[in-house]
């Protein structure tokens, strides 16, 4: 999650347990909103509540696509555009001839990401020996993005 990001918001509008747990992988500050306060707030300032329908929104689509792509495309292509989507969303530092990723992923967070076991994550991360290279803890190298875009796109033998 990037700076600004609401995380556990469905627990604040409905069932008090949030559906998801967050791991920092650095040090961050967290603002915590208790319903009534949020309720109350909403009620004063109406747009809060568009906003969060937006956010909302823009969840339940990736989740459809999540979903969908479980479905219909193969695990190597689920791979390669979790990958892009981190690449675009948290950024890459540019090197000559690669460009790493912001963010890092390790295999378990890459696997349960993409429906697939972990195993299965290591030899799909390893068969892209060309494309990516993995450094233990998650760092991940995009060496040719131009094949990893290609393989996101379905275009892989």
């Amino acid at each position: 999650m990037t700076n600004g990001e609401i995380f556990a918001a469905p627990a604040l509008v409905g069932s008090p347990i949030a559906p998801a747990t967050v791991t920092a992988q650095s040090d961050c500050e967290i603002l915590t909103v208790e319903r009534s306060a949020l309720l109350a707030t909403i009620q004063e300032h109406p747009e809060i509540a568009l906003l969060m329908l937006a956010v909302f929104n823009t969840r339940l689509q990736e989740l459809h696509d999540t979903v969908h792509g479980l479905i219909s495309e193969r695990a190597i292509v689920r791979l390669a555009r979790f990958i892009q989507h981190f690449a675009d969303q948290y950024g890459v530092e540019v090197n000559p001839g690669s460009q790493k990723l912001k963010m890092k992923l390790p295999y378990y967070r890459l696997a349960r990401s993409i429906g697939i076991s972990y195993e299965e994550c290591v030899r799909l991360v390893r068969s892209l020996k060309l494309v990516l290279s993995y450094q233990r803890g998650g760092e991940i190298i995009i060496l040719d993005r131009d094949k990893l875009d290609a393989i996101a796109q379905g275009d892989y033998p």
